[in-house]
């Protein structure tokens, strides 16, 4: 018996389970991404997504699983970012930061534990998704992004995502996913307040909106636990609607959230 055979034989409904995908890695000498890739490409779906059946395809649940996205910052945007990507599917993720865990990390960033203090956040996500989701292939990057290495690290990725903390180095990475002609989602936290917007190939809107804005002011405002899941959040929300072609991305505008308030306000670009 071959293993899309055997996949073929325990699904129910058109869902094959942890289980029996458990059980034809060990048989077959599969990797977990290999065996959930041959369900999905003979319209099974792993039992982790039937959640997501409702919302999103067998086929589209592929296409996530081939597509590949830089998280570029790994602390409270970037933990997060990964995490809720590597649980709705995305299959290949690069991790890019250079820091290590501090004390003041652990309000806030997911990935962030006092036994983690002093390791490398990249090294921490690989260890985190592979718990989440074996199937998730995961490059650390433990480096700075730059101008310099960015289209490097970049090569191969549909889109990426701005989960940094820095202005100069968001637009140098906006700068370097305009040359690849790749999107860039990009979100913002400052205490209670936060943005996301997505540039598309051919756009100036990260150059655009910093221009106006001039410096952060993210350490003035500080970062509570929850502004960074929430912008988190809607960058995952984005990057899976780029991926998949579906409803209106955040195109030439930006949503800017105002928790204090609870107000959420789209601003033209």
């Amino acid at each position: 018996m071959n293993p899309l055979v055997y996949l073929n034989s325990q699904a129910r409904d058109g869902i094959v389970s942890l289980a029996a995908l458990a059980a034809a890695v060990e048989r077959y000498g599969l990797s977990w991404a290999e065996a959930e890739l041959l369900a999905l490409e003979n319209g099974l779906l792993p039992a982790r997504y039937q959640r997501n059946r409702k919302m999103l395809s067998t086929a589209e649940q592929l296409r996530l699983a081939r597509s590949r996205v830089a998280v570029i910052g790994c602390g409270g945007l970037g933990g997060y970012v990964l995490e809720e990507l590597a649980r709705v599917g995305v299959g290949h993720l690069v991790a890019i930061d250079p820091d290590v865990f501090e004390e003041h990390n652990l309000n806030r960033q997911l990935l962030a534990t006092p036994a983690l203090l002093g390791a490398a956040k990249v090294e921490a996500a690989v260890a985190r998704l592979r718990e989440v989701n074996p199937a998730v292939t995961v490059q650390p990057q433990q480096k700075a992004f730059s101008v310099a290495n960015g289209a490097a690290l970049l090569a191969g990725c549909a889109l990426a995502v701005d989960a940094l903390d820095s202005i100069p180095v968001r637009l140098e990475l906006g700068a370097v996913c305009a040359g690849l002609e790749i999107p860039l989602v990009h979100g913002a936290i400052a205490g209670w307040y936060g943005q996301v917007t997505t540039q598309f190939p051919g756009d100036t809107t990260l150059a655009d909106s910093y221009a106006r804005s001039g410096t952060g002011i993210e350490k003035e405002l500080g970062n509570p636990s929850f502004t960074p899941a929430l912008v988190a959040s809607l960058e995952a929300a984005e990057v899976c609607k780029v991926l998949l072609g579906r409803g209106t991305p955040l195109r030439r505008r930006t949503l800017v959230i105002d928790l204090l308030e609870m107000e959420f306000v789209e601003r033209l670009d």
